[in-house]
């Protein structure tokens, strides 16, 4: 080969070389773009209950944690509570999905977004027709409670408290003088999102609308059989004990809501620290079952148990006490943060 022919190769060569090159620095800059813009795509159905100016409304996150478009701002056939919203069905979601596309309404994401800080959150759901709560649906948690494993898996164990315990997800939590074991539960909440009765566990999932976090605060020395008939209400249902929040999170935004981690800290501190596909009932078994004897109605809260790690399993035992700081934490939805009064 003469050398110009040489010469001629090589810089085909290397014109190919630069064009390869610039291809492959094209190509990743792309993916990174893609997965930039996907990263920071704003969050999807995160539903809050806030109040401004002593009036309530409820909205949707602009992304996790941040500000909030102002549904009932936007649209005025939007009610103000998340029950009532969530009775209306297909129609107010179709509404809230429309008003996130077009970023907070007509008037762009400044003309009914409000700053986070401008406002206070409240509880997702307030004044639901029923509060009702799985006990014993975490392997090692029964174990630490000392209760049967085999007789916890025979059905889910249920009880309630009232839906006046519900509080918002920063609210204070009284710490009662009638109690000396106040004791901590993180759990994953769901919302029931249509009427329910004799549902079959293989369409029960369809009966959800959301999830969102839940402290279920317990005084233990009123829980049990060596007091009011075995019956758990009281010890269960004082003014206060049920935080939840701090967002409403539609199913559809939850891969898998088995697979989530949970935690509970007290003082920063870890207690507890698991994950919900240790439970021994299902979010479907839950439903099937409760709904073969009473009817759940949209809006209804169900806390579906705790995982290992509640004071009362501690040795020794520790409690609650005035000023302690409990953060409860569900991946994917969020954390509450109660201080204890």
């Amino acid at each position: 080969m003469d050398k110009a022919n040489w010469l001629l190769l090589n810089t085909i060569r290397r014109s190919n070389t630069l064009l390869t090159v610039s291809k492959l620095k094209r190509s990743k800059f792309e993916k990174s773009r893609v997965n930039f813009s996907t990263n920071c795509r704003p969050a999807k159905m995160r539903f809050v209950q806030f109040t401004v100016e002593n009036k309530q409304s409820i909205g949707l996150e602009t992304s996790v944690q941040g500000d909030i478009i102002d549904l009932c701002a936007t649209d005025s056939n939007i009610p103000n509570r998340m029950v009532d919203f969530i009775q209306q069905g297909s129609t107010a979601l179709e509404s809230a999905k429309k008003i996130l596309k077009s970023g907070g309404g007509g008037g762009g994401v400044s003309a009914h977004t409000i700053s986070r800080n401008a406002v206070k959150i409240e509880a997702p759901i307030t004044r639901p027709d029923k509060v009702i709560c799985v006990g014993l649906n975490y392997v090692d948690h029964v174990a630490e409670i000392g209760y049967s494993l085999e007789d916890a898996k025979k059905a889910p164990e249920i009880f309630n408290k009232f839906p006046s315990t519900i509080i918002g997800p920063y609210d204070d939590v009284k710490h009662s003088d009638i109690t000396q074991a106040l004791d901590w539960e993180v759990e994953i909440a769901f919302v029931i999102g249509k009427k329910a009765r004799n549902v079959e566990a293989s369409c029960a999932l369809d009966y959800i609308f959301g999830y969102t976090v839940a402290l279920d605060v317990t005084a233990r020395d009123y829980v049990g059989k060596q007091f009011n008939g075995g019956q758990c209400l009281l010890g269960k249902s004082m003014d206060t004990f049920c935080p939840i929040g701090p967002v409403l999170v539609t199913k559809d935004e939850i891969k898998d809501a088995h697979k989530l981690d949970l935690k509970c800290s007290v003082n920063g501190v870890v207690k507890q620290n698991s994950n919900t596909r240790n439970m021994i009932h299902s979010f479907e078994a839950i439903i099937a079952y409760i709904s073969k004897f009473l009817t759940l109605l949209p809006g209804d809260v169900i806390l579906t148990g705790t995982p290992p790690g509640v004071g009362a399993g501690q040795k020794p035992p520790q409690y609650l006490k005035k000023g302690d700081i409990v953060e409860c934490e569900v991946e994917t939805i969020g954390k509450i943060k109660n201080k204890i009064i």
